[in-house]
């Protein structure tokens, strides 16, 4: 059987887990573009990978010193333009070969809620003023829609989707269950593609505080590693 091969794309959670599985010795790219939360923005970082799309200087705005792209994590944002395009497109490169060599998909939703600026769903904000987004709450049919193609045109890989189970507070609790439950039945509408339940293993089998960082909010070291021990035979 040939050795698995990922590539891993979502919000912080897929970088926890994904730290794990490269401990144990699988060939793992994790989020080569940076932490991706919503699902628009993870289809388009993986069909922008997929392509081989490169960036250019006049698509970075300037942000307190720093050049930035919004598609991009912060962590690749830099004093100049040529730095920040040399390491975007170099985080473009590592990506598109983790892509073509890699035998699972693994995508990590965190979130529901997007931000649209000058009606385009960014990646990240950077700390932007409030008043140039538009914040709303996809719906099942915008994630099905934009999923399934990505999905049907690599049916040589398994995709397998999970939904993080970091409490996005903000939203307010009932905020949160909304969100996760438009990630859930979106996932659950995917043909071809499987489900790995992180969620429910935090929220409804470990349940207790204790498996929580201080925050209340993140899972603790413990609660990563056994969803790391559930997760890792499905491979």
């Amino acid at each position: 059987m040939m050795a698995p091969s990922l590539l891993m794309l979502g919000s912080c959670f897929t970088t926890e887990v994904g730290q794990r599985l490269a401990t144990d010795g699988i060939d793992v790219c994790i989020n080569p573009t940076g932490n991706v939360y919503n699902p628009l923005s993870a289809a388009k970082t993986l069909a922008n990978l997929a392509e081989g799309r490169r960036y250019s200087e006049d698509e970075l705005i300037e942000v307190q010193g720093l050049w930035r792209s919004l598609d991009h994590h912060t962590r690749l944002a830099a004093p100049t333009r040529a730095e920040a395009i040399e390491k975007i497109n170099r985080s473009m490169e590592t990506g598109g070969e983790a892509l073509r060599r890699a035998t699972h998909v693994i995508i990590t939703f965190g979130t529901a809620y997007v931000f649209e600026r000058h009606g385009e769903v960014v990646c990240n904000c950077h700390k932007l003023p409030d008043r140039e987004f538009v914040r709303r709450r996809l719906t099942i049919d915008e994630i099905v829609r934009v999923w399934q193609p990505l999905i049907d045109r690599f049916s040589d890989k398994r995709f397998i989707f999970t939904v993080s189970p970091i409490r996005h507070k903000a939203d307010g609790l009932h905020g949160n269950q909304l969100s996760k439950a438009t990630l859930l039945l979106a996932i659950d509408t995917f043909r071809g593609a499987e489900y790995f339940p992180a969620y429910e293993i935090l929220i409804d089998e470990l349940r207790d505080y204790k498996f929580y960082a201080a925050d209340q909010v993140h899972p603790s070291e413990e609660a990563v590693a056994i969803i790391h021990q559930r997760f890792s035979p499905t491979l």
